[in-house]
């Protein structure tokens, strides 16, 4: 080493996924010959100290990063991670253990919490980690904190009751119902990071003011422009040699919406690093890595899913049939080989491989043009209508032309669908309102599935595809109950059969992510954590920048 030492509740979670809409089917596209899963980068040498990374994201966080109340879609999470640290953290096999925490200590029925804090962590204005901000952070999210006036997790954070602290360094949280799962709500992919007293306290610049204990330091934020940050003197993190995180002097995010305009600054050097879903980017990426140009590293572990989502409590799609009809009439095999290049795994429910509840058969139905017809013909004979509707994508190209295939391919059966191509802005207004039939959608990100209960609980005010399954509400009060692995599989697997048999969704394929790098650029899953284990190797929802490392000696074009 070179160095030592030293509008309404429900729309802000519309926000994440309509944001991530706009790059859905893109997103969708593999490389041929791409490697998923483990990342395909090697570390060539010991990590070296020094330097500075230009990283291209895929749009700005206009409304800032006041964590409790913010609209954070990846590439905001992406920011997020590099100024805040969260309480749990998930490793290599995705499973939820301490960070900010040292330890997280459940009662025998799940009701109760200990929660003791890693000592001498402070935040970036020199204050101390202790129980009483790490307090205060928690009832920001449920929304029991006056000076903070949470949306969305106010609804994710509805179980816990109380948050009491029982010393300087511990705290106990009381929950309404058994909830097993809770260290997965203060991770919820990465977007419950911990804030200082002062930021939280803050009443004007909550959401420019930023204040964490993370790697690096907030400099300067140019909005559409630029957000600077520096290197954490004091950062509490190490290595597994022992020397301190990060390794970088700084970091400099550049928010770049056009895929192919970030992809052309990262071959021309103006950037060190970025982020894609883009088919069309990853195999310009792919063919600039095998001149030596630039690092692909790719993972489809824990992926969200891209799928059609439908509103099920308005006609066509309050009929099963009608449902049924449309995931039968779609040729999912030419669908992948147009779209994706045969590279993705067509999938078949919400949870990818690896993730709890998977199934490699769920019951979902596959195509069958002549099934299509004769659910098509009981819809017609119960209704007295001809199946229409329309699908709302987003108005990039790709996309819409993929939503166009299926209007092709579901038109073979005679059923009548409309693309109707939207803007952001208007998908989150449209998507809260409930005033659509069909959406293309990516959502559901891989790890403890009692995340999704937000979308899928019944009476959830974010449950956008608007069906309320009462064995489905049985199912997630179950599993977030339960702390027993087989429970859990049975439990979450029984979901996934409800959505395939009850059609409430027309799944897609699951979703690849590329960071490229320069080539002298490593550490993108950055060092192991504190216990000892492997980071995750999930990009979905951005990565640690911790271990990000430039190798002084090589040549980064």
């Amino acid at each position: 080493m070179n160095r030592s030492g030293s509008e309404s509740r429900a729309s802000i979670l519309v926000v994440a996924i309509v944001a991530t809409c706009s790059i859905l089917l893109s997103a969708c596209g593999g490389t041929k010959g791409s490697t998923t899963g483990k990342s395909t980068e090697t570390e060539p040498s010991e990590p070296q100290y020094g330097g500075n990374v230009i990283y291209g994201i895929a749009a700005e966080n206009a409304d800032g990063w006041c964590l409790s109340e913010a609209q954070l879609a990846p590439p905001g999470i992406q920011v997020a991670r590099s100024i805040y640290d969260t309480l749990t953290i998930p490793n290599e096999d995705g499973e939820l253990v301490p960070f900010l925490a040292k330890s997280l200590t459940p009662n025998d029925d799940f009701t109760e919490w200990t929660m003791e804090l890693r000592e001498g962590i402070k935040f970036h204005d020199g204050t101390a980690l202790d129980s009483t901000v790490v307090k205060n952070n928690v009832d920001a999210y449920r929304g029991a904190y006056p000076a903070r006036h949470p949306l969305l997790f106010s609804f994710v954070f509805d179980n816990i009751a109380d948050v009491e602290v029982t010393g300087p360094m511990t705290l106990k949280l009381t929950t309404i119902a058994p909830w097993s799962s809770l260290p997965q709500v203060l991770w919820s992919t990465g977007r419950t990071g911990i804030m200082a007293q002062a930021q939280l306290d803050d009443p004007d610049t909550c959401d420019t003011k930023l204040i964490g204990t993370g790697p690096f330091e907030l400099v300067e934020w140019a909005q559409n422009e630029r957000l600077v940050l520096k290197r954490n003197e004091s950062y509490w993190q190490r290595d597994a040699s022992g020397n301190q995180l990060p390794y970088l002097d700084g970091l400099e995010y550049r928010p770049a919406p056009d895929a192919g305009s970030r992809t052309n600054s990262l071959l021309a050097g103006e950037l060190n690093a970025m982020t894609t879903a883009s088919a069309q980017q990853m195999a310009v990426l792919k063919d600039a890595e095998s001149n030596g140009k630039v690092t692909n590293v790719l993972s489809d572990e824990f992926p969200t899913v891209a799928f059609i989502q439908l509103n099920n409590s308005i006609p066509p799609f309050n009929n099963k049939n009608a449902r049924l009809a449309v995931i039968s009439a779609l040729d999912m095999e030419t669908f992948n080989q147009t779209i994706n290049l045969g590279e993705l795994k067509i999938a078949n429910g919400p949870f990818a491989p690896g993730n709890i509840g998977y199934l490699k058969d769920t019951g979902y139905p596959t195509f069958n043009l002549d099934q299509a017809k004769k659910y098509l013909d009981a819809y017609t004979s119960e209704t007295g209508e001809s199946l229409k509707f329309s699908i709302v994508s987003p108005s990039d190209q790709p996309t819409v032309s993929a939503m166009t295939l299926v209007q092709e391919m579901l038109k073979k059966a005679g059923i009548a669908v409309t693309v109707t191509p939207m803007e952001i802005a208007a998908m989150i207004s449209t998507a809260v309102s409930g005033n659509y039939t069909g959406m293309a959608f990516a959502n559901f990100p891989g790890g403890d599935p009692d995340d999704n209960r937000v979308w899928w609980y019944g009476a959830s005010p974010v449950n956008l595809s608007k069906f309320n399954d009462a064995e489905i509400n049985r199912l997630l009060d179950e599993g977030r109950a339960s702390g027993d692995p087989e429970t859990r599989q049975r439990v979450y697997s029984e979901i996934n059969r409800r959505f395939a048999s009850e059609g409430y969704s027309v799944w897609l394929n699951w979703v690849l992510t590329d960071v490229a790098t320069a080539p002298n650029v490593h550490g993108v899953f950055g060092a192991k954590l504190p216990n000892g284990d492997d980071p995750s190797r999930a990009l979905a929802n951005g990565h640690s920048t911790a271990g990000l490392w430039i190798d002084q000696n090589t040549s980064g074009s």
